[in-house]
């Protein structure tokens, strides 16, 4: 992980931590090289995510990193989440590495589990929102004194003034939801989204640093929706047929290769990654 504040808590005495993989600013790169090394002998792999919103810088370095040590066992994941959505799914990804999935399953089930995830938040104003569509509409309504702004980023992107008659599209499936306080005040997360979503839990935890930049607002409440059992994304996971890259030899899930990103030939994309939940009940399905 490239920051501490997205290493959630775990949510079990079996949950491992994450390691940092830290900016060039903070480490030179012989320490950074030595550190995967380091990991690399420990574990086996490593499955470095990071946000698509970090430095460039930061991103250069991970890709430098892996070339200079011409290792197929270090997977880069770019995940397009907001920060809160981006933590919640690295915690999924830390308690699938202790189950019996193999490195190259574990990093490609990172965009599967991407689906699951519903990541929005509450703001004050949208003027300079621009991970979601905004309407001009929208943009003159965020001028109006007092005026807050639904959002969901993930899965499928939408906005809502506050106070209309939208309501903005949940999970149709058990949830817990993560919630993150910025500085606004305001119970609307609690009282409306929970209930209308039909979470079965709310938990609380510090706003990432990195919320305020990707919502544009530090006046903002953000908030993510998660399969919180493991033995559900667990068989959600085991639902999708396997096949092997045919570039690195890694097992992989979907369409793309997690460990090296090569893309699964045509004929051997066959795979079933949809509809495996239904109101929190997961269904395996057949290969």
């Amino acid at each position: 992980m490239t920051s501490a504040d997205l290493v959630l808590p775990p949510t079990d005495q079996q949950t491992p931590t994450a390691a940092l993989l830290h900016a060039p600013d903070a480490q030179p790169l012989e320490l950074a090289l030595n550190d995967m090394n380091l990991l690399l002998e420990q574990h086996g792999y490593v499955i470095a995510v990071y946000p698509a919103n970090i430095a460039k810088v930061h991103e250069r370095r991970l890709h430098m990193i892996r070339s200079m040590l011409e290792s197929d066992r270090i997977a880069l994941l770019k995940v397009d989440l907001p920060p809160l959505g981006v933590a919640v799914l690295v915690r999924q990804l830390r308690q699938l590495s202790i189950c019996d999935f193999s490195a190259g399953v574990v990093a490609s089930s990172a965009r599967l589990l991407s689906h699951y995830i519903h990541a929005g938040a509450l703001l004050s104003t949208v003027t300079k929102l621009d991970r979601v569509p905004v309407s001009l509409k929208a943009h003159a309504k965020s001028w109006v004194p007092g005026s807050q702004f639904g959002v969901l980023a993930n899965p499928t992107p939408q906005l809502i003034k506050i106070g209309s008659a939208e309501e903005l599209a949940g999970p149709e499936f058990g949830t817990h939801l993560l919630v993150a306080k910025g500085q606004l005040q305001s119970e609307w997360v609690k009282e409306t989204i929970a209930p209308a979503w039909k979470v079965q839990a709310v938990h609380e935890t510090p706003l990432p640093s990195d919320s305020p930049g990707w919502w544009g607002t530090s006046k903002m409440i953000e908030f993510a929706a998660f399969l919180p059992d493991i033995s559900v994304v667990y068989q959600l996971v085991a639902s999708v047929r396997r096949e092997i890259c045919s570039w690195c030899g890694n097992e992989l899930i979907g369409d793309r290769c997690g460990l090296c990103s090569a893309p699964l030939r045509a004929q051997q994309n066959q795979t079933n990654g949809s509809g495996v939940l239904n109101q929190g009940t997961p269904m395996r399905h057949g290969s």
